[in-house]
């Protein structure tokens, strides 16, 4: 019994020695294969450290206005008689747009006129005869306060009369009439829009922390959603003197050039301002950034002293975004490599292939194609 306890133990150690043999054997094998194995490049795209002449910015939002624009009313009340306007049409200041009824006053008008030219004749009548001294200076006075009330009488008539045609106020684009022929309106009822459209008004805000360095005069950049990428100038031409104790932001008013009628009012609009000179900075493309929570950081292709080209990270400093581009304060020097993308397969010291058939967009100013 003791025999085979013995054979049995001495087959178990035998069978367990040798697959814990041929384990080993077998891993020392794979690690030397793939040590031995030639390294894999990564292909990447690379992009230069490039510099670039920036000025610094604010952005903002806001909202178009026209300079002039009411909603045109009659001061009073009448039955509509004539329109001389189709909506949406351009006017000139002083065009008539919408006459009242006024067959009655221009009959009033009529005999008060008359009434001036009577009292004219009287007091020309007195006057000779004050000449020869056959009536006195008290009568001429009392025919000289009589014309002057007649003509103080038709032209209180004439004023009304003149109520009862709306005309411009300023050039302008009409918008969609709110009465027909035929309809009583009431003194102050909406009648047309006028909006002037050139020049047109920006209106927008700018935290507090803004406000000694804006100021009127200051260049604006402006580009409307609804209008794509077209870039509109013009000048900011007033600030309000006082910050919104709520929000903390101050207002702004800013003029634009609009010849072709193209801005409307009403527009959501986004507007930039240029502060200062221009300044040098260092850039290279957002793709080519390993944003990380310990800190940001690229990977500079360089070559070794055998010739390969490798991927070494480095921790850089970032600053302003502008578009697809980033600005890099400290880390890199002008005119290093980085790979821009790719950055997922690289890890520190890998052997890299430069492809540069398609890298990724790197503008300022990037235009989305949207076809």
């Amino acid at each position: 019994m003791n025999k085979r306890m013995i054979a049995i133990l001495t087959i178990t150690v035998l069978v367990f020695g040798g697959t814990m043999v041929a384990k080993i054997m077998g891993n020392r094998m794979m690690n030397a294969y793939l040590n031995n194995m030639p390294e894999m490049p990564v292909t990447v795209s690379s992009s230069d450290v490039i510099e670039q002449k920036w000025t610094r910015q604010v952005s903002a939002v806001g909202t178009l206005a026209a300079v002039n624009g009411a909603s045109l009313t009659t001061e009073v009340a009448g039955i509509v008689e004539e329109i001389h306007f189709d909506s949406g049409s351009e006017v000139k200041a002083g065009d008539a747009i919408i006459s009242l009824v006024s067959a009655t006053d221009e009959a009033e008008l009529a005999s008060l006129e008359a009434a001036v030219r009577l009292a004219e004749l009287e007091r020309d009548r007195v006057k000779s005869l004050l000449a020869r001294k056959s009536i006195s200076k008290a009568e001429v006075d009392r025919r000289e306060t009589e014309l002057a009330q007649a003509r103080a009488n038709a032209q209180a008539r004439r004023s009304k009369l003149e109520q009862k045609t709306l005309r411009a106020p300023y050039a302008g684009r009409l918008g969609i009439r709110k009465v027909n022929i035929g309809q009583f309106v009431a003194a102050g009822d909406p009648m047309i829009a006028l909006q002037s459209l050139d020049p047109v008004h920006l209106n927008f805000t700018l935290p507090e922390q803004w406000y000694p360095e804006v100021e009127a005069g200051l260049a604006v950049r402006v580009v409307v959603d609804a209008l794509g990428s077209k870039v509109f100038t013009g000048k900011i031409t007033a600030v309000e003197p006082t910050i919104d104790s709520n929000t903390r932001n101050f207002a702004l008013q800013a003029t634009l050039a609009n010849p072709n009628k193209v801005l409307r009012p009403g527009m959501f609009a986004r507007v930039e301002i240029s502060l200062g000179e221009p300044h040098s900075v260092l850039t290279v493309p957002r793709t080519a950034i390993n944003f990380n929570p310990y800190g940001n950081s690229v990977f500079i292709l360089s070559e070794d002293k055998d010739g390969t080209l490798r991927a070494q990270q480095r921790l850089i400093q970032t600053g302003e975004v502008r578009g697809d581009v980033i600005a890099v304060s400290e880390g890199l020097e002008l005119d290093e490599i980085v790979a821009s993308s790719g950055l997922l397969k690289l890890r520190n010291g890998s052997l890299v292939n430069i492809n540069n058939e398609v890298v990724p967009q790197a503008s300022t100013t990037p235009t989305p194609d949207n076809g």
